[in-house]
C-alpha cells in the first residue's frame, strides 16, 4: 500500500519555500489537505512565525505529527542562510532534499513528491550538471529525458511545451513529428492516470502565425506537425491542429480540449500564467512517480518578508493527491 503522505522537499531556503511550506500547513484544513512532511532545513521552518515545527526521523512519523505541527525531515544544518541571499549552502540543502525526496518516491515511501524552487544559478555551483530538477528526477527514476514531459496547469488550462529550453531561434530545426508524437503519448497517458480521463482531447497548436496560413507564412505546419498529428490519430488518440495558437486559449476555446501542445516556452507559458500566475502547478509526465510543484520560482526579492502566496504550492499538493487517487484506482 501506498503511504498517504507526501514529501515536499523546501527548496533554496534562502527563498520562499519553506515560508510558503509553512503557509501551507498552516491552511491545511481550510484546504482538507493530505498529511505531508517538508525534507531540508529545520531551521528554516522553526524561524517563521506562528508555525510550529516537529523534526521527525522518517516518514512513518508525519502522519501522527501532522495535526499539531508542520513535521520536519533535516537533512542539514542551514541556521547561517539569510533569507534573500542564496549561497552554495543552501544549494547544498535543497539538493539533498531533492535526491531524498526522490528516492523516498521511488521506494514508494510516499505518495509523491512536491519539490520547492530552487536556484539553478547556486546548484551549478555545488555540481548540479541538469537543466533543472525534471530532468535530475527523470534520470533518478530511470526515464529519458524526452519522455518526461512538463506539463503547466491550472484549473482552467493545462499546456505543455514540445521544446522547453532552447533560444526561440533554434525551435523550427529541433522540432521534429517523432517529437511531437512523443509529447502527445505522454501528455494523452498522464491525463489518464492522473486524472481519469479515458479519451483526452488533445489540441496542438501551430507554430507560424495563423498556423502558416497553408505555407504562405511558414511550412511546419504543413511538413512536420500535421503529418505528426495524422498519425497519432490513426493510433486512436483524439487530437486535433495545428491550430492558430492566438484562438486557442480565449475562454470559449479552452472547453474544446483537456491539454493543448505547443509548439515552444513561451507559447505554452504565456497563457498560463495570464490564467493562473497565482495557482498555476508544473507536473511532470511520463514518470513511475507522482510530482508536482509550484509554478514559479524562488523569489528571494522577497523571502524572508511574510508576504510570499502559498496558493500554487496549495495547488501543488493538491493536485498530487488528484494524481495519486487516479493512479490508485487504475492500481498503480
Amino acid at each position: 500500500m501506498t503511504p498517504a503522505v507526501y514529501a515536499i522537499s523546501s527548496g533554496d531556503p534562502a527563498g520562499i519555500g519553506p515560508e510558503i511550506i509553512g503557509k501551507s500547513w498552516l491552511a491545511r484544513k481550510e484546504h482538507q489537505l493530505a498529511p505531508f512532511f517538508a525534507i531540508g532545513c529545520s531551521c528554516a521552518f522553526e524561524s517563521l512565525p506562528n508555525l510550529l515545527v516537529e523534526r521527525i526521523s522518517n516518514p512513518e512519523e508525519a502522519t501522527a505529527c501532522f495535526d499539531r505541527a508542520l513535521p520536519v525531515l533535516n537533512v542539514q544544518d542551514c541556521s547561517e542562510v539569510v533569507a534573500g541571499q542564496p549561497d552554495t549552502t543552501g544549494a547544498q540543502c535543497a539538493l539533498q532534499a531533492l535526491e531524498l525526496g526522490v528516492g523516498l518516491a521511488r521506494t514508494n515511501g510516499v505518495a509523491g513528491i512536491i519539490t520547492g524552487p530552487v536556484s539553478k544559478d547556486q546548484l551549478q555551483k555545488v555540481g548540479f550538471t541538469h537543466p533543472g530538477q525534471t530532468e535530475f528526477i527523470a534520470e533518478r527514476c530511470g526515464v529519458a529525458k524526452e519522455n518526461a514531459v512538463m506539463m503547466l496547469a491550472g484549473p482552467s488550462l493545462r499546456v505543455v511545451p514540445i521544446t522547453v529550453h532552447i533560444p526561440v531561434s533554434e525551435v523550427p530545426s529541433r522540432l521534429t513529428a517523432e517529437l511531437i508524437k512523443a509529447r502527445a503519448r505522454t501528455a494523452a497517458k498522464g491525463m489518464h492516470r492522473n486524472f481519469g480521463l479515458e479519451n483526452p482531447r488533445i489540441a496542438v497548436a501551430g507554430l507560424n502565425p495563423h498556423a502558416g496560413e497553408n505555407g504562405r507564412l511558414g511550412n511546419e505546419e504543413q511538413d512536420i506537425i500535421a503529418p505528426a498529428i495524422a498519425e497519432l490519430r490513426e493510433e486512436g488518440l483524439n487530437i486535433v491542429g495545428p491550430l492558430s495558437a492566438d484562438t486557442m486559449f480565449h475562454a470559449a476555446a479552452r472547453e474544446n480540449y483537456d491539454v493543448a501542445l505547443c509548439q515552444y516556452h513561451d507559447q505554452a507559458l504565456i497563457p498560463i500564467k495570464a490564467l493562473h500566475f497565482d495557482d498555476g502547478v508544473n507536473m511532470t509526465l511520463g514518470l513511475p512517480i507522482i510530482r508536482t510543484s509550484p509554478d514559479h520560482g524562488t523569489a528571494f526579492n522577497i523571502a524572508g518578508q511574510g508576504i510570499a502566496n502559498p496558493t500554487s504550492m496549495i495547488a501543488a499538493i493538491k493536485m498530487a493527491m488528484t494524481a495519486r487517487h487516479h493512479r490508485d484506482l487504475y492500481g498503480e
